[in-house]
Parts: structure tokens; C-alpha cells; sequence
């Protein structure tokens, strides 16, 4: 498990479309998915520690942008040679077991990840309704470990904040995570 560090926000960076195959067995692309509001892009995979330590906080956020009007998606761009956790067919079953209320789609060719330039789970693009990027920042505090209860809402604020103004918050502290398994 190597730990990296998102880079800094490109600021205004139009987001790459995409058409990929979800955990429901439909295809998305990036119009699918982005709402009046913005859209907000999440690279995630199941068997990275840090995003089990943020799953549950994730969806309640998630839940809480969607009925703000701003879209959600998660991207597992991960190779599942190694990783047989992130297989599509374990993607689906995490999907139906959680109850996901995003799309969870798979990246087999891994070159979604590479136009966004993910580099590890989780991953977080904020993108106004221009499609233009304005947060790479992280969920919360959450490490390894989930963040205590009452932890600042940190993506929550920062995509509340792009639906109101159409502009990210200057300051950005990086998410933090394994890195994606390139093939």
C-alpha cells in the first residue's frame, strides 16, 4: 500500500468525458452524470483502507450533494489482476450492499483516470456546472482511521460553495490514499 497525495487543484481544468459501464449494467457518460448544480467525480475501489474508513461519511454526503442538485459519480479504475476486490462482479456486489446512490463505474482501460489524472483512492474532482474543476481537495479528515463525529464536512462545504458561486475554495487541503494499481 503505497500512500499518496492528490496534487493541487488546476483551477478551471474542463472535465475529460467518459463512457463507462456501472455496477446497474447501464453505461454512463460524463452528461449522465453532471446536474444543474455541478458535478462532483470520486475515484474510489473497494479494497483501499482509506476508502473503507470513508465509505459510510461518503454516501451520507453524497446523499446530501445529490439533493443539492450536484451530481455524483465513483470511478474504480483499479486492475483487478491483483486486486481481485476491485473486480467489476465484487464493484457490483459492494454497489447492491451499501446501497450506493451514485453510479459506480468501472474504468477497465484505466484511461479515464489517466485523462483526470487520478492518482490514488479516494480521489475527489468538484467540478462547477461549466464543467470546470474547482476542488481536489480531500472528503474530511479521515486517514486510515474514519474522522470523529463532527469532523468538518470539508467536500460538502467546498462543492456547496461551487453550486453558490460557481468557484472553489482557495484553500485545499489533499486527499490521501493508496495509489490507483496501474496495469
Amino acid at each position: 500500500m503505497a500512500l499518496l497525495k492528490t496534487p493541487v487543484c488546476e483551477f478551471g481544468k474542463i472535465a475529460p468525458d467518459f463512457r463507462l459501464l456501472g455496477t446497474d449494467g447501464k453505461h454512463y457518460g460524463l452528461a449522465d452524470c453532471v446536474k444543474k448544480n455541478g458535478l462532483l467525480v470520486m475515484f474510489i475501489c473497494n479494497h483501499c483502507p482509506y476508502v473503507k474508513a470513508i465509505l459510510s461519511r461518503l454516501i451520507e454526503d453524497a446523499k446530501v450533494l445529490l439533493a443539492q442538485d450536484i451530481g455524483c459519480v465513483a470511478i474504480c479504475s483499479n486492475d483487478p489482476t491483483d486486486y481481485p476486490e476491485d473486480s467489476y462482479k465484487n464493484m457490483q456486489l459492494l454497489a447492491t450492499k451499501l446501497e450506493l446512490p451514485f453510479p459506480y463505474l468501472v474504468d477497465e482501460t484505466q484511461q479515464v483516470a489517466k485523462a483526470y489524472g487520478a492518482v490514488c483512492t479516494p480521489d475527489f474532482f468538484g467540478y462547477n456546472n461549466n464543467l470546470k474543476l474547482q476542488y481536489r481537495g480531500r472528503l474530511d479528515e479521515s486517514g486510515i482511521h474514519p474522522a470523529p463525529s463532527g469532523a468538518r464536512r470539508e467536500l460538502v462545504e467546498a462543492m456547496q460553495l461551487i453550486a453558490k458561486t460557481g468557484k472553489g475554495p482557495q484553500d485545499q487541503i489533499a486527499s490521501q490514499g493508496c495509489s490507483i494499481k496501474w496495469r
